[in-house]
Formats: structure tokens, sequence, C-alpha cells
């Protein structure tokens, strides 16, 4: 059986959500606007994780910042066209960073930092009606001995709502978007403790921000991590509750833009 979009139980029925997010989407909103249009090139290779070496278009060669500790599986081969932002602050030893990548079928959202500032940002202006509604937002919020939190809502007449959120661009079927692409025991981790909040009474969100386009649906990569699918299931089957939203990219700017259903296979 097939999950819901969003697996809440008393969630706006599908049609009604993804109307929701597209009128969001076109007021732009809750767009994350690049400082300055991205800089086209082509990946030579991407190596010690966080470095890329890119020929731009206009004959430069550059090492760009790789924000990304994962696999980048499908997303780092040699000629692959990708976009860089450029930082102006002088400290910085690499102005450039490694933003999307095209993988043939769409732009890919490779940068790891940008799901937490996106998904702030739809919550905000109330793109994702699951988690809308709370008079206050704040990030990085220290929590269950020494962690912290990417996302803590709160209100005076609710109770907390804990929201940890994870990137996910691997892709190997169409319209799939899978996680995680490497083993992620700090993952698992992070569902523990998610589950202890609901424990407590409080509310716990798993929010997934899919960084690609022409994808409708999410699943865990099992066969990649045996222990994060199992964990995720496990913290929803105690209350944890599991969003994922989909985004439209370009060089100018990244933004929520729809629903996405967790397939939830049984294994």
């Amino acid at each position: 059986m097939q999950s819901p979009p969003f697996t809440r139980r008393g969630d706006t029925p599908h049609p009604a959500l993804r109307a929701t997010l597209s009128r969001k989407g076109r007021g732009r909103k809750n767009a994350m606007n690049f400082p300055s249009p991205l800089e086209r090139g082509t990946l030579v290779q991407r190596y010690k994780r966080f470095f890329a070496d890119v020929q731009m278009d206009d004959g430069r060669h550059v090492t760009a910042h790789c924000p990304n500790p994962g696999a980048m599986l499908g997303l780092k081969a040699p000629g692959m066209p990708v976009w860089l932002s450029r930082s102006s602050d002088p400290k910085r030893k690499l102005p450039h960073t490694l933003e999307l990548v095209d993988n043939g079928s769409g732009l890919v959202g490779v940068n790891t930092m940008n799901p937490n500032r996106l998904a702030a940002e739809a919550i905000e202006a109330e793109a994702i009606p699951q988690l809308g509604g709370y008079a206050s937002l704040r990030r990085e919020v220290a929590y269950d001995g020494g962690s912290r939190i990417d996302i803590l809502l709160e209100s005076p007449d609710r109770e907390r709502c804990w929201v940890e959120v994870k990137n996910s661009h691997f892709l190997r079927e169409p319209g799939l978007a899978e996680f995680p692409d490497c083993n992620t025991v700090r993952g698992v981790k992070h569902l523990k403790a998610l589950e202890r909040r609901v424990e407590a009474g409080e509310r716990a969100v798993m929010l997934f921000v899919v960084q690609a386009t022409g994808v409708t649906e999410f699943d865990t990569a099992d066969d990649i991590d045996r222990a994060y699918g199992p964990a995720l299931r496990e913290a929803y089957a105690k209350g944890v509750e599991v969003l994922v939203v989909g985004c439209a990219l370009s060089p100018d700017q990244i933004v929520v833009d729809r629903p996405m259903r967790w397939r939830r296979a049984s294994r």
C-alpha cells in the first residue's frame, strides 16, 4: 500500500497540498535566491570529498569547495555540466562553491548546506502546511545531550515541534529520490533523538528536501545503508512524522515547490 505524500494522520489530501505549494512557489515567497547568478562550467573531478576541479565556460580552471560529505553517486562524473557560486569574502581560500549538477535529466542541488535554509524559508512562507501556524522558528538549537536540531518551532498554545532536515539527491530510478547515498550512523542517531522527543510528548518531524527536478517519489536506499531505512520506518511507527518536499532549481534560485510521496515499501 502506498503512503500519502505527507504521513501525519489528518493531513490535507494530496491535490490540495499540491495546490498550496504551487501557489507559494509561484509567488516565490519561499525562494532561496543566490546572491548572483551562478557560473557554468564542466566538472573535471571531485576529490577528497570537499574539492571539485571545474573548467569554466570562459576558459578558467578553478578549484571549488564541494559542501557535500556524501558519496554523490551519479553526480560526480567528469564532463558533467555544473554551476558554481562565488563568494566575495576575501578570507575564503576557495571563493567558488559547487551548487548544481546537470545529471542529464535536469538540475540537481548538491550543496548540503542549502536544505536547512530552504526548509526554514518554506515554513515561514507557509509553503509546508503541516509545519505552519507556529509563532517562532529557531535554527540549530541544542537538545538531546549535546546535539543540535535543525529547526525548532514553538507556540505558547501547542507542543514544540522538532524538525530534522536531510538533503536528498541520490537518483537511480526515474522519478525516485533516495537517501542516503552512503552509510550514515549520524543519521540513525538523529532519528533516535527524534523518537525521544515524541516520548516526551512533543512533535518530531523528519523532513527530506529533494533538490532535484523531475522527481515525484522518495524512498530509503536500503542496499546502500542497511540500518537507516529500518530506523526511519521504526521512528515513523513510534510517532515521528516523515515529510518530503521537492524543489524547482535554476541558476538564479531554488524554491520548495511540491510535496512528494514517501514510497515506504515494506521490507
